[in-house]
């Protein structure tokens, strides 16, 4: 007889919201012989091994966690979010019916406009409060789009919120309500966290405000793939503290009541809690929300490779007799044009093992490293190389290969990122200039059927190079009474598309 499979199918979910109210209560472990007669787990009846690491660890430390003055502490300072996206009038054109045109009663050559009204949208999350004149720090998925914010206190106060910047690439935002002398969670460090630590996850779940949720650390530097594009970034901690819909934004705290981390996704077969969540470090939170405020967006640093993790490649088959002289690390498989790695000699085949000394196992750890860092600084680089270590200076530079301040563009609208078209697609192509669609999330692109990795060659019959391109072409556009973005381009496939955007959403 064959055996039946059942394969549960997990989804990673973007949670406009987290955590369920909970108590955390420790209790010694014991258990019981055949009559029923208690036996005390003790140091001297464990096995050798066991009893000689319990011996090693301090008293203190084998006590019960309070968990309450850190939750009394942060729950003051997490908000609820209300976003509204607005209803829209949308002008569509449409061909007369065909049958009018034949029986006389309509010019084919005519069309008719029609309009479509759509409904007002809203959706609820979280946001924790940094500052005391009213920075708050939420998910970008939470108030994408929106066209009014509102932010609850947890007593009772509401105020409208404006945003000052977003970053998808993190999917991090920052908003400001106006006051002052607002609670706040204070920043902790992220990178202190430890395996099995103990942390607390504060939200609104399910619109449930001011809710409270425990668990421990499961893992960090988790790489999920729930974002789309390759300037993503993804290095969660994971936790097994009850996160739910509506918690995104929300805060994941430490013991001391110090923010560790945004609370961003959950993963589960039912859309609702089932064992995992995950957070944005403060490693990425802190740069992202201090560029934010300072410049409205991301300097974002780029080290200039493409790659993938050691341990993944291993596993590979064509790579089962390889050996790569680790068995961890970040393997180069290409190295950007007008990179700071190209420029410090980084070459396709070596593997980072650690910036600035700090190690580096995966992908997502050199990313949160990264992501710290602002074009112009320069970080050693640890590679192997034939299987030999050496150090190298690397220049970081923007995604425009320099290094000056890259300023927040109205291009957002679009909803799309962008970069340089890899050199094997372009020698593929025969093609010598383009821009390539790296990522998609909601936006007229989107909607005008564009799909990722599309390449645009031309936009109102201008040769696209360079995000600069795409930028002033679109400045022109909206100020053109016509408002269109005529795109025209190629996909890596070969298949070539024309394509117009609309630029007036009224």
């Amino acid at each position: 007889m064959k055996k039946r499979t059942k394969i549960v199918a997990y989804s990673l979910l973007l949670i406009g919201c987290c955590v369920a109210a909970a108590g955390v209560t420790t209790h010694l472990v014991n258990k019981k012989n055949s009559r029923n007669t208690p036996v005390y787990v003790t140091e001297s009846n464990l096995p050798y091994s066991f009893a000689s690491n319990a011996s090693m660890i301090p008293a203190a430390k084998l006590q019960p966690v309070d968990l309450t003055e850190a939750a009394e502490l942060a729950v003051h300072g997490v908000v609820h979010i209300k976003a509204t996206v607005s209803g829209r009038t949308q002008v569509i054109q449409e061909m007369p019916d065909i049958f009018e045109y034949f029986f006389g009663f309509g010019d084919q050559s005519r069309q008719r406009r029609r309009q479509i009204e759509s409904r007002p949208q809203v959706g609820y999350g979280s946001g924790v409060i940094l500052s005391k004149d009213g920075y708050i720090v939420t998910n970008n998925h939470v108030i994408d789009r929106a066209d009014e914010i509102e932010v609850s206190l947890n007593d009772s106060r509401i105020f409208p919120a404006v945003v000052v910047g977003t970053d998808p690439s993190t999917d991090l935002a920052l908003i400001k309500i106006e006051g002052d002398d607002f609670p706040i969670i204070p920043m902790g460090n992220s990178d202190d966290l430890k395996l099995g630590e103990w942390v607390l996850a504060v939200g609104n779940p399910f619109n449930l405000t001011s809710s409270v949720t425990a668990g421990v650390v499961s893992a960090k530097a988790r790489k999920i793939g729930i974002y789309e594009g390759s300037e993503s970034i993804e290095s969660f901690i994971q936790t097994d503290a009850a996160i739910n819909m509506g918690n995104s934004g929300g805060a994941l705290v430490n013991v001391k009541g110090e923010l560790v981390g945004i609370n961003a996704a959950l993963e589960s077969p039912t859309g609702t809690y089932a064992g995992y969540g995950f957070a944005i470090p403060t490693t990425i939170v802190k740069k992202v929300v201090a560029d934010l405020k300072e410049y409205g967006s991301v300097q974002r640093a780029i080290l200039g490779i493409r790659g993938g993790d050691v341990a993944v490649l291993r596993q590979l088959e064509e790579n089962k007799d390889k050996d790569f002289g680790t068995i961890e690390g970040v393997y180069v498989s290409e190295v950007s044009d007008g990179g700071g790695a190209l420029a410090a000699g980084l070459k396709e085949g070596d593997i980072i093992t650690a910036i600035n000394g700090k190690k580096v196992r995966t992908m997502a750890e050199l990313q949160e490293t990264i992501v710290q860092f602002s074009p112009g600084d320069k970080v050693e680089v640890t590679i192997l190389r034939d299987k030999r270590s050496r150090k190298v200076d690397v220049e970081l530079k923007n995604f425009k290969g320099n290094t000056e301040i890259v300023k927040a563009t109205d291009i957002e609208v679009l909803g799309a990122t962008f970069s340089t078209v890899p050199e094997q697609i372009r020698r593929q192509l025969n093609i010598g200039y383009g821009m390539q669609v790296s990522g998609l999330r909601d936006g007229l692109l989107k909607d005008a059927g564009i799909q990722r990795g599309f390449i645009i060659l031309k936009i109102n019959n201008r040769q696209i190079r360079s995000l600069d391109d795409i930028e002033q072409v679109y400045d022109e556009a909206v100020k053109s009474p016509d408002q269109v973005l005529f795109i025209t381009g190629i996909y890596p496939s070969g298949r070539r598309a024309n394509y117009a955007v609309g630029l007036d959403e009224d």
